[in-house]
């Protein structure tokens, strides 16, 4: 049983038969259905039904010979709005299933993002008419949450464009230390260091969430779980249709990245609202536009 299957609504599954009546109604009464002949005599199928807002589940797998449906793997999703940013992508198959992984780099973070990617039936289309070969992509990320934390917002003693500009700056110094620039190397260094001694000196006496307001880091062993904070930007509750399970929906602002991210309310720990920060581990999963 997917780990994830809570953050949209599906909390009260404990048996494998309840699971399979919820899979056989994906399969037949999908919303979107997406075939791609991918290799000789091989059909990859996606399915995917919406049960709220936004939030569903993708069962994929292949048409056999007599025209039936066999299920390989199935994953809940979440899709957010907007852009997240418009990087080159990266998108490799995962080792064990026609499922994909995708990466970018994003300056804002400084490491490379790892994502699973939503979309992959399109992806493979495009990939069949030689309509990618990478590049520039626009992306959208949205995260799964099994269980998170609300904390209070900070008080920031810098206006937001001041905080714009440290922001585009080290944007530059970051890229240009990419590049093998030494002096920007050098100084990414020393801020990095005096970073740290203001930490080392407040954290005696201040709680280390009151000093850091925002983080995005990889998590556990798994290279598409992320350990984020941010700042929440709007936040709205909805149902799933099937369960009633209520759902949060926010949208998270996240060392400048903004992200959509889903929560079962039973797995929320305080009351999220706007410029409130939400704490939590996300399976990130990415949209890729592949249209030109």
């Amino acid at each position: 049983m997917h780990s994830y299957l809570k953050a949209i609504g599906f909390s009260d599954i404990a048996e494998k038969r309840e699971l399979d009546t919820i899979l056989q109604d994906v399969i037949q009464n999908y919303d979107e259905k997406t075939v791609v002949e991918d290799r000789s005599n091989h059909l990859f199928t996606e399915l995917s039904k919406m049960y709220g807002c936004d939030f569903g589940i993708t069962v994929c797998g292949e048409y056999d010979e007599d025209d039936q449906f066999q299920m390989e793997y199935y994953f809940p999703y979440f899709r957010g709005t907007g852009i997240t940013m418009q990087e080159e992508v990266v998108i490799e198959k995962h080792a064990g299933k026609e499922s994909y992984a995708g990466a970018c780099d994003d300056l804002r973070i400084g490491v490379t993002i790892i994502f699973y990617l939503q979309n992959a039936g399109e992806y493979l289309t495009q990939r069949n008419r030689g309509h990618y070969s990478g590049g520039v992509r626009s992306l959208t990320l949205s995260g799964l949450a099994r269980k998170g934390t609300i904390l209070l917002p900070v008080l920031k003693q810098e206006n937001k464009e001041e905080e714009d500009e440290k922001s585009i700056n080290r944007g530059r110094l970051m890229a240009a230390a990419k590049n093998g620039d030494e002096e920007a190397m050098e100084s990414l260094t020393i801020e990095d260091m005096d970073t740290y001694s203001m930490i080392s000196k407040r954290v005696e006496n201040e709680d280390v969430y009151s000093i850091v307001d925002s983080y995005f880091m990889p998590y556990g062993m798994e290279c598409d779980l992320y350990n984020i904070m941010g700042e929440i930007l709007e936040c709205s509750k909805v149902q799933n249709v099937l369960t009633g399970d209520i759902i949060y929906e926010m949208r998270i602002c996240c060392n400048d990245i903004e992200l959509d991210v889903c929560v079962n309310e039973s797995d929320l720990l305080g009351e999220p609202m706007k410029g409130r920060r939400f704490k939590g581990v996300v399976w990130l999963q990415g949209y890729v536009d592949f249209e030109y």
